[in-house]
Order: structure tokens, then C-alpha cells, then sequence
């Protein structure tokens, strides 16, 4: 699909699947979820002042093993398991041909269907891809790819860069072009660029040629085509910014001319490309990544059409494997699953197709979802929930100690101006103009990009439609959008174990309550505190107090970069230890997250007496809510994998990374200072 238009700071790892992890348990819709708080999963012989992950979850890592078919698994997967399962019975009900059935629901029905019949995938073969790659094949020379990659970005093919459309960073109200680096099939550009991922890359051009050879072209054909596209890719690796120094919302902003953005790499038909993609007419654009455009017109003039017909057609199957036959998909299982991820089987048919429709027609589909799944005493608590935090933020800001009194002004008529989203979007989706076809899984992928592509692109130069949602309703995760200044909590999340409306204040506020604060502290993290209350990217704070957060940033930045996520049992040299500075926006929003719903919680039991439960008093059940949050466990593969490309810290240290700077834990818990989750010094921004 077309890339996420702006930056959504969400909850969980973007890299994550939609759904989020599934299992290769039997799924089942009627299967209790499992309560916010489960004293099951504790290990109660673990010492919570030392280790408290390991006291929070350490039964429930001993008894839940990452699954074959999954490279991490966390304790709401069981939440997962139940959406899945709700969406595929759904599906097969959309997919029975009914004289009632709306439109919406023929055609979720029937892209489900065309991505289940395994069979006629098979019979089909090559057919479906043949034009695009015959398209690839007759390019005559370099003066044609750009209206090539126009063909192929439009049908989901993220070949070379990107391009589509965002806010305006300097007038928040309208949407504006947007261009930014691209191109790269491996996870981050330093696995094409340091020594450590060697091993990853001679596998990947392993993989390339394999892929290469299933098209039917001979083996030395093969690795020499996988051998350019190692090129290529390396090229464009070494013109892409680093993760770290997009996290600075100057870096990836530059206003500039059309004019002056063709300049850039003159070597590309710019032209063509637009009207290949069927862009509208602008005159000015947003460029992210200036330097990378400029160091493509080198990349367009050193390296032969040939290395770049390689490229295109790797890209194209790349992009396009889940609707080939069996042995596309195992052939990329094997490298990102089995390789990368270190999964050990792929996921079962049926619940990488919920997935893919969930991708393609997800507004469609989670409306349906809503209506099965979320009622309105859900949304109402929930938007109680928000608002009690956003009090508690609040206080937060005009109690700071840090920041002035001006500041603080702006902080606050920021704060007041986030919008709440609960559930789902006020306006669905219309999907009139989408044709689905129940016998075309590649055609129907092609055709759902298309239309998204056409839907982005044609918000060029118009208002910004603030009501508009960047995840589907279904989806288990939540997000805080820079630019819209909004929060974003689909109904997927609003779910046991995340949240009941049920259950007491310590294990709402603990969980559901620290995701809320999560989001809301994005909003005046590292990168959000530089967008002022209509999502504008200007300067808003004075020197001083942006001198005096950068100081309390470093904190966490030295904090996290200790922390180790993969240990090498023979030479601690080695260790994979987190990047504090890749992490450090999600790493403030988790502390302050979870500081803010601490101080909900307290507010909303004060006078109150809730009674001990387990054994446990309410405080020490917050914190205990908060901590099963996170229980979770992840191969090494996939932990070195994030520790390089995820801004999230790994399940652990998102838990005692956090409650270790929090005294009220060190309280609730009897530990002593200079314990490990009461150490002297603490970290705090919000």
C-alpha cells in the first residue's frame, strides 16, 4: 500500500504485523481473553525491587515460548489471536454470495476468497506478473524508468524513493507533495553499509537470486542480476539518512519548488513520473531528504540500464510474492522470516490473508469488526480514560520544574487542542471505485494499491481532512500523529487484556491508562515538542527550556544505550545493546506515559479505599498491570533486527526501564535505594 502519509509515533513496533503478532494456536473468537491483571503470570519468587519484568512475567516467558510461526510474541497476542479469528469468520460469511450483502462486504469477501484459493494461484503460475516484468524488459534505455517506476509504484511497488502526499509542515492546514528517500528491501541502510551485517547481506543476494531463477531465468543470469541489485541498493543505502538523523523534524523538511526539486537529479524524467502516477498539478513540494535526490542523479548516470531492468524486476517480485505461487512465498519466508526474523514457519494461509485484507480494504473491514466487537460503553470509558490523562498532563505541565512560565503557556494550548480519536473514524472509507475480483490475488493487490496511490495523491493542494485515520479499526495498536496533534485508539487495542470496561482503576490506569500517556507524551517528545498546536513545525519553546529538556533527554539517552537486548554468552563485547538515541521518543512517552497515568490513577481513588487483591494493594497492581503490558519474548534474530531499525525499546526495559525511575514504584514495592529498580539517580522529562 502507499506509504503512511506522516509521522505516527505509535505504541508498537511499526515493523510489527497490522494485526500484530498471531500465533500458530487454533484461533478462536469465543476463547476468553485473558484478564488485565493475571496473577498467573507472575513469578512470585522473583524479587520485584531487582527484576521486575521477571516478577511481573516470569511464568507466563517460561509457558509461553515464542511461537514456530512468529518472531515475537507478546501476552496480548491472545488479544491478536481473537481478531484474527473475528475477522476471519467475518470473511468467510463475506465471502457466501448474498442477495443483502452491501457492496463492502462483496468485496472483502471476495479479495479473501481470490487470496485462499491457493490452487488457481498455482494454475495461474507466471501469468499475472508477466506485464510488469515484460514492461521491466522492454526498457530501452534509461529515459524510460521513470515512467517504469511510476507504473510500479502505483501498484504497490516501492521501487527507488517514494512519493505522496502530507501536511504542510509550514501551513498545517492544506496538503502538499511530499518526496523521500526509498528503495531498499533489507531492513536499514547499515545492512548494506557495515561490517557486522555481512553475513545478511551475502544471504540477501543468495535470496535475489533465487527469486530471480524461480522467474525462470537461468542461474548465472540470476546472480548477476543479484549482483546489481546488491549495487543499486547499496547506492541508495549510502544516499539515505540515518534512522537517528531523521528523528530531527528539520532534517527530513525542505520546502523547495518543483523546479528546484527536478535540479536535484536532473537525470530523471521527472515530468513523466508525474504524470505516470497521475499526480495533480503543484508547484511547490516537501522534500525529506534532499541530498538523496541529489546523490540519485549520480546513482542514475554510474549504473547501467541493465543493473537497473534487475532492480525494477526484483522489486516488482518482491512486492508482489504473497499473490505468486508457493514457491515465491516460501523462497521469501525463508530470507525475512527464517533468516532475518528467525521464525520458524510461515504463518498459516488463512491468517496472512485476513492480514492482506485488512491492508487493502481495512475501513471496509473494520467496520464490520466495530460492529461486532466494539459497543459504545467501550468508547465512552475510553474517552474518560483520555481525558482524565490529559488532566493529569495538565498538572504535569504547569508543575514542571524545568520549564517557564511561557512555555508552559504554549504547552498547555497545545495539550488543549489534541484530538481524541476512539474506535474508529467518524467517515468511512468509500471503496465505489475499487474493483475486486473473487479469481485475481495479484490483480486485486495491484488494483487496491492503485487506489490508494490515487486517493493520496489527490489530496495534493487540498484541506487536510482532520478526521482521517492512518490505522485500521481492527488493528492492535494505538498512535499520536505530529501534524493532525491527535491520538489515535482503534478499537483493536480497546480489548482485554488492554483494557475491560470492567476492571478496577489500578489495572485500567496501569495498562490502558500508560498507553493513553504513551501517546500524549509523543505530542512533546524529542520530535513532537517541535510542532506547535496546529502541527506547524516551528519553534515554540525558549532557549532555555529547550536547553533544559535536551539535558533530561541525555538522561534517557544514556540510560537505554546501557541496556543490553541480545547478550553474547561468550564475549560481552558483543552484546547488541539498544541505541538510546534511535529509542529516545518512544523511551520519554513510555516513562511519561506511565508517570501520567500514575497520577490519573491516584486522582481518581482519592478518598477511596480499594481493597487488596492476590495480595497484592492497588498501587502494587497498577504497577503489575503495566508490567504484564509488556510481557513478552523475541528471537535473537529479530532483537539485533530492532535494536538497528525499531524505535522502541524491547519488551524488558520498556518495563524496568521505566519503573526503575519511578519512586512511586520504589514505594509501592518496599525496594531500597541503590536496588536495581530504585537506583539514585533517576530519569524524567514529563
Amino acid at each position: 500500500m502507499a506509504p503512511v502519509p506522516r509521522r505516527a509515533a505509535a505504541i508498537f513496533a511499526a515493523v510489527l504485523p497490522l494485526l500484530g503478532p498471531a500465533s500458530a494456536r487454533a484461533a478462536s473468537a469465543d476463547k476468553p481473553l485473558p484478564p488485565v491483571v493475571d496473577a498467573s503470570a507472575m513469578d512470585r519468587s522473583a524479587d520485584p525491587c531487582r527484576d521486575f519484568f521477571q516478577y511481573a512475567c516470569g511464568t507466563w516467558v517460561r509457558e509461553n515460548p515464542v511461537p514456530a510461526d512468529q518472531s515475537v510474541w507478546y501476552r496480548f497476542s491472545e488479544l491478536d489471536e481473537h481478531t484474527l479469528a473475528v475477522l476471519r469468520a467475518l470473511l468467510a460469511e463475506a465471502a457466501v454470495e448474498k442477495p443483502q450483502a452491501t457492496e463492502d462486504a462483496r468485496k472483502i469477501g471476495a479479495f479473501y476468497q481470490a487470496c485462499m484459493d491457493a490452487p488457481a494461484i498455482e494454475a495461474k503460475g507466471l501469468a499475472p506478473i508477466e506485464p510488469e516484468l515484460a514492461r521491466v524488459a522492454a526498457l530501452k534505455d534509461k529515459a524510460g524508468l521513470a515512467a517504469e517506476i511510476a507504473r510500479l509504484q502505483t501498484i504497490g511497488v516501492p521501487a527507488l524513493f517514494s512519493f505522496y502526499s502530507t501536511q504542510d509542515y509550514t501551513d498545517a492546514r492544506r496538503m502538499i507533495a511530499s518526496a523521500d528517500q526509498g528503495g531498499l528491501s533489507l531492513p536499514d541502510r547499515d545492512y548494506y553499509l557495515t561490517p557486522e551485517f555481512r553475513a545478511e547481506r551475502a544471504a540477501f543476494v543468495s535470496h535475489v537470486a533465487k527469486m530471480m531463477r524461480l522467474l525462470g531465468d537461468e542461474p548465472k543470469t540470476a546472480d548477476a542480476e543479484a549482483a546489481a541489485v546488491l549495487r543499486v541498493e547499496t547506492a541508495l543505502a549510502k544516499a539515505s539518512m540515518s534512522r537517528v538523523d531523521r528523528r530531527i523534524p528539520k532534517n527530513v523538511h525542505h520546502k523547495m519548488s518543483l523546479k528546484a526539486f527536478e535540479r536535484l537529479s536532473p537525470a530523471f524524467d521527472w515530468p513523466a513520473f508525474l504524470a505516470g502516477i497521475g499526480a495533480p498539478s503543484f508547484r511547490s513540494l516537501d522534500v525529506a531528504d534532499p541530498g538523496f535526490f541529489k546523490a540519485l542523479d549520480a546513482t542514475l548516470a554510474s549504473a547501467p540500464l541493465d543493473d537497473w531492468k534487475a532492480y525494477l524486476r526484483w522489486s516488482a517480485v518482491n512486492a508482489l510474492e504473497s499473490a505468486l505461487p508457493k514457491a515465491f512465498v516460501d523462497e521469501d519466508f525463508d530470507f525475512y522470516g527464517r533468516i532475518l526474523s528467525g521464525q520458524k514457519e510461515i504463518k498459516p494461509r488463512w491468517k496472512r490473508c485476513v492480514s492482506a485484507t485488512d491492508g487493502a480494504l481495512g475501513m471496509a473491514l473494520g467496520r464490520e469488526y466495530v460492529a461486532r466487537e466494539f459497543g459504545p460503553a467501550a468508547k465512552a470509558r475510553a474517552l474518560e480514560m483520555v481525558r482524565e490523562i490529559e488532566a493529569a498532563m495538565a498538572d504535569d505541565i504547569r508543575r514542571s520544574p524545568w520549564m517557564g512560565a511561557r512555555t508552559k503557556k504554549k504547552a498547555l494550548v497545545k495539550l488543549r487542542a489534541v484530538a481524541d480519536k476512539i474506535g474508529y473514524p467518524d467517515k468511512w472509507r468509500d471503496y465505489s471505485k475499487l474493483e475486486i475480483a473473487a479469481d485475481d490475488a495479484l490483480g486485486n493487490l495491484e488494483r487496491a494499491d492503485a487506489f490508494e496511490s490515487h486517493r493520496e495523491l489527490a489530496k495534493i493542494g487540498k484541506p487536510v481532512d482532520r478526521g482521517e485515520w492512518d490505522m485500521t479499526p481492527p488493528t492492535d495498536n494505538a498512535y499520536y500523529d505530529d501534524q493532525l496533534n491527535s491520538i489515535n485508539f482503534p478499537a483493536g487495542i480497546l480489548q482485554r487484556p488492554n483494557f475491560d470496561v470492567n476492571a478496577d482503576y489500578a489495572a485500567l490506569f496501569g495498562a490502558i491508562g500508560a498507553t493513553i500517556g504513551h501517546e500524549l507524551t509523543h505530542g512533546f517528545d524529542d520530535e513532537g515538542r517541535h510542532y506547535d498546536a496546529h502541527g506547524n513545525l516551528r519553534g515554540w519553546w525558549t532557549k532555555a527550556d529547550a536547553k533544559a529538556f535536551a539535558a533530561r533527554a541525555q538522561g534517557f539517552i544514556d540510560e537505554y544505550s546501557a541496556f543490553v537486548t541480545v547478550a553474547d554468552p561468550k564475549d560481552p563485547a558483543k552484546d547488541v545493546r539498544l541505541n538510546g538515541k534511535l529509542t529516545l521518543g518512544e523511551n520519554i512517552a513510555d516513562n511519561g506515559g506511565l508517570f501520567l497515568a500514575y497520577a490519573a490513577f491516584k486522582k481518581a481513588t482519592a478518598g477511596a479505599a480499594p481493597p487488596d487483591v492476590d495480595g497484592l494493594t492497588p498501587d502494587q497492581r497498577f504497577f503489575l498491570s503495566y508490567g504484564q503490558s509488556w510481557c513478552s519474548d523475541i528471537t535473537p534474530e529479530t532483537a539485533r533486527k530492532y535494536a538497528q531499525s525499531d524505535p522502541h525499546s524491547t519488551g524488558r526495559w520498556r518495563v524496568d526501564g521505566v519503573v526503575s525511575n519511578m519512586p512511586q514504584f520504589a514505594k509501592a514495592f518496599s525496594c531500597k535505594e541503590g536496588d536495581p529498580m530504585a537506583p539514585a539517580k533517576r530519569n524524567r522529562v514529563w
